[in-house]
């Protein structure tokens, strides 16, 4: 038995990478939790890339398998059932692997937010209520436990009242009472504050009472900004830190200019200076990955 927190207090572990550019680049594109169901075989295919590439910690292709993402696309019914899939198809890569490899269990925040008005008309209107949210939130998290995940990741957090309400559906779930959780957010700009205006530790403050395995950063920066970031919340957080950082953001002609090798020594220069109490997650770049997700 591999237990995740031992294995963080010994060493920094590594995160795969971006799962959106790798299906661009096998051809599919559009809704890709769907392809858990059409393709299963390319996902798994990718899952193998980054395992092979040093990844510890593989992620499901499950960041929008919730019913209210799935609107967009007439499959909201189809939503736990593609988070499932997406468990199982990581489950067999990671199982298959020749060393000990963890499954994360994706869960993005929705495309909508509780806390931001959506129409300057209406200010209080609001296309979801926070027990809506709840509800769709606990039915991919279902899913995602009955695939069998090591680990749930709620990442991409620019809302913490959305996230709450994913921790909240995840309280009406006894089955997952006892899987780690892994919380990671997204910053709008190198102030450190989240798109609602929170900063990096009263967002940590807000969900800190569910002892998460790891809190972080991840989407929007490139690693050069993160990394002072990452500094930042290595010196309040209370658990592992992890960091996520893309491509950064693009140039004049709409290009981005961070080539692979310079971000993974970005991160191998820093990977020592700012782990938390727990230790310390990493984003992993494989060969054919240009760091752009």
């Amino acid at each position: 038995m591999h237990d995740i927190r031992a294995e963080l207090s010994r060493r920094i572990l590594i995160l795969d990478g971006a799962m959106g550019t790798m299906l661009q680049r096998k051809g599919l594109q559009g809704n890709s939790e769907s392809f858990n169901l059409s393709d299963p075989e390319i996902i798994g295919e990718i899952h193998k890339e980054y395992i092979k590439a040093g990844a510890d910690i593989i992620t499901t292709n499950s960041f929008s398998a919730n019913s209210i993402s799935q609107s967009e696309y007439g499959l909201s019914e189809k939503a736990g059932q593609m988070a499932e899939a997406a468990v199982r198809i990581a489950r067999k890569a990671a199982d298959e692997a020749p060393r000990k490899v963890w499954v994360a269990g994706s869960v993005g925040p929705t495309s909508k937010s509780l806390s931001l008005a959506q129409d300057i008309g209406d200010p209080v209107f609001r296309p979801y209520s926070f027990d809506e949210m709840s509800e769709a939130f606990e039915v991919q998290i279902r899913g995602l436990v009955r695939g069998g995940v090591d680990l749930l990741l709620f990442e991409t957090c620019f809302d913490a009242l959305n996230t709450k309400a994913a921790l909240y559906a995840l309280g009406h779930i006894p089955e997952a009472k006892d899987i780690p959780i892994m919380v990671s957010a997204s910053m709008s700009d190198r102030s450190g504050r989240t798109l609602t205006g929170q900063t990096m530790e009263a967002f940590f403050r807000s969900i800190q009472h569910c002892y998460p395995l790891s809190f972080g950063l991840n989407c929007s920066l490139g690693a050069e900004e993160m990394i002072p970031l990452i500094a930042e919340v290595a010196s309040f957080a209370t658990c592992a830190v992890s960091c996520y950082p893309n491509a950064g953001l693009p140039n004049e002609m709409g290009e981005y200019g961070w080539l692979r090798e310079y971000s993974g020594r970005m991160l191998r220069d820093d990977s020592g200076a700012h782990q938390g109490d727990g230790g310390s997650c990493r984003r992993n770049i494989p060969k054919n990955d240009s760091g752009t997700g």
